[in-house]
């Protein structure tokens, strides 16, 4: 992968360094007009970062040069663009028909027809009297799920709960307050085969006695069949969706359960919507593209290591959650694509985040003060749903605040009640929080990060680095409950012994 378009950068960020935001604000108003990007219900707002128009007409040009674009429209054709495992990622397929080839039109025809059977599973059960649904599966297959879930709330179905570590505090809370004959389990798990997932769904298969409906979503039916689920309850996953993609398939049976199949289509359509923008705006005014190319510039030119989303609405308390895993498992990788060589710049920033107005008064004063910059996304809901203006007003300016303060800054005769500002931030703004403006919001995400990785030139479909460790775990597992298993590593042997001792009844 051919890295000069980085070195064309640097002398964009050497000269912005001498530069504030303050200034870059004051002497360039376009920006207010340039650096404001709008698709269907979602504004974003770069005018704070630390870029102006000479850096980004680079970066466009090379968004250009690089053909963005149009490798993610062969991505939506289905090319096999996951190199690693020679697969196609036609996550896309699921929500849109974007895709004119012969592998797109197969791939969205199984995604309707499967969303077909996933409504009728749906009305089934619901005519059942089922009232609860606990939810078992890791990962991408829980993340997207609870996010959307305590996004749009108010359901008309059951109650969903999630089930994820294997951690028997959790299970027992759960189990205690949940009745086997009015619980639906649907275990998701594209393998069938992640450990984690397996050990919960066999414990809440043996409470539920056989007294309540079990579902399973995954590309293995044999052995969800296996497992003693029946073939109308088994729903299909394929290996063109990534774990991390998958919301939009039958990983999301759950929200289509608890919040009926018209959420459900709104979430789709807001989703292809955005897929439909990714493609086809034009480089200046194509949202995902914009946001992906200031994330590269703060994470290589700027050479910023972190970033902070910050939604303020509690709604969106579990957006960052949903965004490490789709962050930091697609870009978290310091080898090209190919294999041949290792990444020649930085890659993944460190993803983390919480509720902004929560934030204001725990982490937010290492952002405004601390020695690092660390960039902010801020994310907020422009209109309630609710009728307590006045808390919403407060909220969204204490949004607006923070981020001005964080831009400007503030002198001070006391240095340590100075505030240095510089520090860069975007504002995410979505019309009102319902199904086609969550699904824009995710569906962006998504895109953003396939550009990014195009722009690093690695695979941001694949996840060799989550393999390792659970391969080692199977093994100390084996060595917790046999004392005679060795233990090579000493200091993982000196834990197991510390650990069998507290085990011991």
């Amino acid at each position: 992968m051919d890295s000069s378009w980085l070195d064309a950068l640097a002398p964009h960020a050497k000269r912005l360094a001498t530069q504030s935001l303050a200034t870059l604000l004051g002497r360039d108003p376009a920006r207010l007009r340039r650096d404001a990007l709008r698709c269907g219900p979602l504004y974003l707002n770069l005018a704070r970062q630390r870029l102006d128009g000479e850096a980004w007409s680079d970066l466009l040009g090379i968004a250009r040069k690089l053909r963005l674009r149009e490798r993610l429209a062969a991505q939506i054709e289905g090319e096999p663009v996951n190199v690693s495992e020679a697969r196609a990622a036609l996550h896309t397929a699921l929500r849109s028909d974007l895709g004119r080839s012969p592998r797109a039109r197969e791939a969205h025809a199984q995604a309707r027809a499967t969303l077909a059977r996933a409504e009728a599973l749906a009305a089934r059960l619901r005519s059942q009297g089922i009232t609860d649904v606990l939810h078992v599966g890791i990962g991408g297959s829980e993340l997207g799920p609870r996010l959307v879930l305590e996004a749009l709330g108010a359901a008309r179905g059951p109650c969903v709960h999630f089930l994820s570590a294997p951690d028997g505090h959790r299970l027992q809370a759960l189990l205690a307050r949940l009745a086997p004959e009015r619980t639906a389990v649907v275990i998701v798990s594209k393998s069938f085969g992640t450990a984690e997932t397996l050990l919960n769904a066999r414990e809440v298969r043996d409470w539920l006695g056989g007294k309540g409906p079990m579902v399973a979503v995954t590309a293995r039916p044999d052995a969800a069949r296996g497992f003693g689920i029946e073939e109308d309850a088994i729903l299909p996953m394929w290996d063109w969706v990534g774990g991390r993609f998958s919301l939009w398939s039958a990983v999301g049976f759950s929200v289509l359960l608890a919040l009926g199949a018209d959420t459900f289509a709104e979430l789709l359509a807001g989703a292809a919507g955005m897929d439909r923008h990714a493609v086809e705006a034009v480089e200046e005014e194509n949202l995902p593209l914009r946001h992906a190319l200031s994330w590269v510039w703060n994470r290589n030119a700027l050479g910023l290591a972190s970033l902070a989303v910050l939604p303020y609405d509690h709604r969106l308390a579990s957006l960052p959650a949903h965004l490490q895993q789709l962050v930091m498992e697609s870009l978290g990788k310091a080898v090209l694509a190919d294999g041949s060589a290792a990444v020649a710049m930085a890659t993944a920033p460190i993803l983390w985040g919480g509720p902004g107005n929560d934030g204001q008064h725990s982490f937010m004063q290492a952002l405004h003060q601390g020695t690092d910059a660390v960039p902010v996304e801020f994310v907020a809901v422009a209109r309630p749903d609710h009728a307590r203006q006045g808390m919403h007003r407060m909220l969204l300016a204490s949004l607006l605040g923070q981020s001005e303060a964080l831009a400007k800054g503030a002198e001070h005769e006391d240095p340590r009640r100075a505030h240095p500002g510089n520090r860069p931030s975007s504002v995410l703004l979505l019309d009102r929080l319902d199904g086609r403006s969550l699904g824009a919001l995710l569906a962006m995400y998504e895109h953003s990060v396939v550009f990014q990785a195009m722009l690093w030139g690695i695979n941001p479909f694949d996840q060799w680095g989550v393999e390792l460790g659970k391969s080692m775990a199977r093994d100390l597992l084996a060595a917790l409950e046999d004392p005679g298993r060795a233990v090579p590593d000493p200091v993982s042997a000196e834990l197991v012994r510390v650990l069998r001792a507290a085990l011991e009844p």
